[in-house]
């Protein structure tokens, strides 16, 4: 058996690719609701209608799906640039904090700043700490070909060491009864509400018009044209005389400021403070969402309210039948593996035999 690369993925490969890999997915921890003694179908219906099946349900998977969308756009722009971006979930720590250091920390600074002012400040510095956590990491594979993947997924664990230390220490709230935990948003930096009786925020419009942004860079722009050059091959845009190096930092601070945003959001519009479990794996997540998207920034909107379908669908699941909340989990590292073999064999075709 032998991989034989194609020499034009079809465009029906290219569309069924996303729904053969859900299919898979759903096909294999089917066998763990078996497992568990619940009855697949209705195990499966209750997944869809926790998810979807009301307003409330529909109103918590758009919330839930808000921060998904935008760590799924920064993988999606650094993996577009070959630049394996790991590090979203630290990214997002990062930029949560910066948000609390501007936006709720600011009051006993001896000067004040109108919400006006101070929102984009804060939404800014969200975005800058995202940005430089992973331009290092960039820089470190530009200059010395350090592996990304190594090096930003292990500064996942020093920031959320470094968020436990401030929430110990200078950040702790005091008012929260030695609970580590930050100091609260000032009330007027917090989103407003965009459906009545719900937790759905304005983050979820910034998020639907990045997406299209970003897909419009891609296609329409010139540096969207050299973000997809040096992702189909860094050596030939070099040759072809594309600024390989300069792209590539670029595509760092856009997809590390998607990241930080998404911590600022996530503060902003429903926590309004930063805790250790603040993200559930969020940046993680993020990168199934791109895969499952195959790097289209539109494709990344809908990919996010599935997985995020899949999280708060599972918690309604469980508590009808004896099935464990963690097949949520199984369920996006599944259909992880699933669109990577498919995306795969939408490049490749398997032949068999001894090549002639």
């Amino acid at each position: 058996m032998r991989l034989e690369r194609r020499t034009q993925p079809s465009a029906r490969a290219l569309l069924l690719a996303p729904l053969a890999a859900v299919a898979f997915t759903l096909a294999v921890t089917s066998l763990l609701v078996l497992w568990a003694g619940a009855p697949v179908g209705r195990a499966y219906a209750l997944l869809l209608e926790g998810g979807f099946g009301s307003r409330f349900a529909l109103t918590e998977t758009l919330t839930r799906a808000t921060p998904l969308i935008l760590t799924g756009l920064a993988a999606a722009m650094a993996f577009r640039a070959r630049l394996y971006n790991i590090g979203a979930e630290g990214q997002l720590y990062a930029g949560a904090l910066a948000a609390v250091a501007v936006g709720g920390l600011h009051g006993g600074t001896g000067f004040e700043l109108a919400p006006a002012l101070l929102f984009p400040l804060m939404i800014g510095a969200a975005m800058l700490a995202g940005a430089l956590l992973l331009l290092g990491p960039a820089l470190l594979k530009s200059r010395l070909g350090v592996d990304e993947v190594v090096s930003t997924l292990l500064l996942n664990f020093v920031v959320l060491l470094v968020v436990s230390a401030l929430l110990d220490g200078p950040m702790k709230d005091p008012s929260a009864m030695g609970w580590p935990q930050s100091v609260a948003l000032q009330d007027a930096l917090q989103l407003d509400r965009l459906i009545e009786r719900s937790r759905v925020h304005t983050g979820l419009v910034a998020a639907l018009v990045l997406a299209v942004a970003l897909w419009a860079l891609l296609r329409f722009t010139t540096l969207g044209f050299e973000i997809r050059a040096l992702g189909s091959g860094p050596r030939a845009a070099a040759f072809a005389g594309l600024p390989v190096a300069r792209t590539g930092v670029v595509v760092a601070l856009l997809s590390g400021a998607l990241a930080g945003l998404a911590g600022a959001v996530e503060v902003a519009g429903r926590a309004g403070y930063v805790t250790l479990d603040m993200s559930p794996g969020y940046g993680m997540s993020g990168i199934v969402i791109a895969m499952l998207a195959m790097l289209n920034p539109l494709a990344v909107v809908a990919a996010a309210v599935f997985v995020a379908g899949v999280f708060v669908g599972a918690d309604s699941m469980s508590r009808a039948v004896t099935v464990p909340t963690f097949v949520a989990d199984v369920i996006v590292a599944v259909a992880l593996i699933a669109m990577l073999v498919a995306t795969m064999l939408t490049q490749y075709r398997v032949r068999w035999g001894t090549p002639r």
